[in-house]
């Protein structure tokens, strides 16, 4: 695509870029592009006075500047940034970076994705402080005057003071259950302590009373030292704060927000809700997570990251469990199975999008943006690369944190190499083998995916797994070299200089620069594909195969793929399958079927997802997986796994089952005792109406007989 209706602001950034404006013009079909040196200083002014309609700034650092600035004219309709001066011109191949530039460019030029549904939250301040006493107590205190606060101290005693001004409610025992997110929490405890806080005066009659000094400013009783004199009881009189036997223990309350100061925090998922913070004892942390609460109440909106798919989902059928990838790689626990199918909590989903990635049938994909609008920009850049004069790319894959790390890399190393095209998404995870081969399809010579210290380890799991898929097939086509890298830090890893990193990461710069400078480039199709992207993921995997194995170096039928594969054949064991058809009725993919005239049970291959749920179903344990990628023509058409004769009413002729099946049950209830006699067994080889009618004649011959 070209400018038309665009227009695009180039600043080499106080001439620390050797940029081609010429070149630049030239590739993205613009009569002229202007280039400025100082666009966010004393040419401002240019900006500020030219910008109209939809306007591309090649600036992302002063992005606030130049937003207010457009805020000014009222002929600005839309505003986009894009860097390039980290992402290319600061790099040590910095002047064969022009085909990259321009494709960066090309692609802010996109239109923006369609507005999607929200999922929405609402807080009002309502927080709950669970900890120790003192802890507890004390950023309550800091907090009452700006949200809602509840204190449950935690620990059999809580040395901390209890003041004598009631600024917000106290109570003590032992949480035992807590789920929910911001604006709905919902949390359970059992009050341990024979004192109940929420009925206690803090009058201090029963701290004179106790002869043990048992009872201190805490307000609460130290059992270790109590003799059960009961003389606290007395002390409190009407007012029955206080008892030893008491049976209703168990409280519950709603809440918006958690402050968890305990040592061990109650969730233990990679990703908390939103609204829980569980900074332990640290003290800074503490602070850090104290601020986040005051600024965390009014309403707050998210983009409902997900589309699920119902109908086609893989997780189970008649309560035989098939496949459960999106439930184990979920790092929120947003996933949870829903009888034949998955539930996902929209306000617990982060937007990882690892679900997407591991679901073999796109029963889940992705929705911000989909698969067809990041598809859309990897084909675009790849094109305007090429059209450009560039060769052999590699599309890095990095979230936010990743372009820090990148960011970094230009300031204080090499750079990215010319060749590497960053893309940024919402979340690594999230992008999978379907938009992986769809790229080296689209002309990509490999991709990779920068992964941070932050990123949950069944992602990285998940990502490799793919990864090696991927890779077997296009090693098994005869494209050589390494296509697909997933680039992660080491366990402990820290930069060059072993400081922390001020991004938060543990992403190791010195490994990150080996790991694009020396990774060399791997065979791609001679000819880039020209099919677009398409949001689901089976027909966007079947276009991209289909173009890599119609080019490939060498070229296969059937690819063997590692067990866990999203692609694959059964095998069916003729002599043991009686042909009941119970795997048809369990696919999800029609993946199998039946004939409407005879015993057959079909297969295609090219609908199967390898769930597992036909062998699952299976009473004759008669199916097996076959892991592979057949790319002929056949695998999309039926084909005949098993067959069988048919079965006749022995007394009628009506066609009543398989042979096989009715023989089969004939054999299983034969030691019955209700089929000990022959004739009993044989009704068994006739049809409901005929076993009735054999029935009553031979008890009209019993009588007869009697008689």
């Amino acid at each position: 695509m070209g400018t038309e209706g665009k227009q695009v602001f180039l600043c080499s950034c106080n001439r620390t870029m050797p940029l081609d404006a010429a070149s630049l013009a030239r590739h993205l079909g613009a009569d002229t592009l202007p280039l400025h040196s100082a666009l966010c200083q004393h040419e401002l002014a240019r900006f500020t006075d030219g910008a109209q309609g939809d306007v591309v700034v090649a600036c992302t650092q002063e992005e606030q500047l130049f937003t207010a600035e457009a805020g000014t004219r009222a002929g600005v309709q839309a505003l986009r940034f894009v860097n390039i001066r980290e992402t290319a011109g600061w790099s040590a191949q910095a002047k064969e970076a022009g085909p990259k530039i321009a494709a960066l460019l090309e692609a802010a030029m996109l239109p923006e994705p369609d507005p999607i549904p929200v999922v929405s939250y609402k807080s009002s301040g309502q927080v709950l402080i669970v900890g120790p006493g003192g802890a507890a107590l004390y950023w309550a205190a800091t907090l009452s005057a700006q949200l809602a606060v509840t204190v449950l101290m935690t620990g059999r005693t809580a040395p901390a003071a209890i003041s004598g001004a009631r600024r917000f409610p106290v109570l003590s025992g032992k949480l035992t259950g807590l789920s929910g997110w911001l604006g709905a929490f919902d949390a359970e405890w059992e009050q341990e302590n024979p004192i109940d806080l929420d009925l206690c005066t803090r009058c201090g009659a029963c701290v004179r009373a106790c002869p043990e000094h048992a009872i201190g400013r805490a307000l609460q009783v130290d059992l270790d030292r109590c003799r059960e004199h009961r003389k606290c009881v007395a002390a409190c009189g009407e007012i029955g704060a206080i008892d030893f036997s008491r049976r209703d223990v168990a409280r519950s309350g709603r809440f918006d927000l958690v402050l968890d100061l305990g040592a061990t925090p109650w969730f233990r998922q990679h990703q908390p809700p939103q609204g829980y913070f569980a900074p332990g004892a640290d003290p800074v942390a503490q602070a850090k997570a104290a601020a986040e609460l005051a600024l965390a109440t009014g309403e707050f909106e998210k983009p409902k990251f997900f589309a699920y798919k119902a109908s086609i989902c893989a997780h189970s059928r008649s309560q035989k469990q098939g496949c459960t990838q999106c439930i184990d790689v979920c790092s929120t626990l947003a996933i949870r199975a829903d009888g034949d199918h998955v539930h996902v909590e929209p306000q617990l989903c982060m937007g990882c999008g690892a679900c997407t990635t591991v679901c073999p049938s796109g029963a889940i994909s992705y929705a911000y943006p989909s698969a067809a609008d990041l598809g859309a920009r990897l084909r675009t850049l790849l094109r305007a690369y090429a059209r450009a004069g560039g060769r052999d790319p590699c599309v890095l894959l990095h979230a936010a944190d990743g372009a820090a790390a990148i960011e970094r890399l230009a300031r204080e190393g090499r750079g990215l190499p010319a060749r590497v095209i960053p893309v940024e998404v919402e979340h690594v995870a999230s992008v999978g083998i379907d938009l992986w081969l769809a790229a080296i399809a689209w002309g990509a010579s490999q991709v990779g995916v920068l992964a941070t210290g932050r990123d949950a380890p069944q992602y990285r799991e998940a990502i490799a797994f793919q990864m090696s898929i991927a890779e077997a097939i296009t090693a098994a086509l005869g494209y050589q070299g390494e296509h697909f890298r997933l680039i992660a830090p080491a366990e402990g890893a820290h930069d060059s200089s072993g400081d922390a990193f001020d991004d938060g990461t543990t992403t190791d710069l010195a490994q990150l620069d080996r790991s694009l400078w020396d990774w060399q480039a791997a065979l791609a199709p001679r000819v880039a594909a020209t099919f677009a992207a398409v949001a689901d993921k089976r027909r966007l995997l079947g276009l991209a195969n289909e173009h890599l194995a119609a080019h490939a170096p060498i070229p296969q039928s059937v690819i063997a793929l590692p067990a866990g594969a999203p692609f694959g054949s059964i095998d069916v064991n003729r002599d043991a399958c009686t042909m009941c058809l119970a795997c048809v009725a369990s696919c999800p993919e029609a993946a199998l079927l039946d004939h409407a005239e005879t015993p057959k049970l079909r297969f295609i291959e090219a609908n199967c997802v390898q769930c597992g749920l036909c062998a699952a179903t299976c009473p004759e344990a008669a199916i097996a997986l076959v892991p592979r990628l057949d790319l002929t023509p056949e695998a999309k058409a039926p084909r005949v796994l098993n067959e069988a004769a048919i079965h006749a009413c022995v007394r009628c002729g009506k066609p009543m089952g398989t042979q096989k099946m009715v023989l089969a049950i004939v054999e299983r209830l034969r030691t019955h005792s209700m089929f000990a006699e022959e004739r009993a067994l044989a009704r068994l080889t006739m049809c409901a109406d005929c076993r009735v009618i054999d029935m009553m004649a031979n008890e009209r011959a019993a009588d007869v007989r009697e008689l």
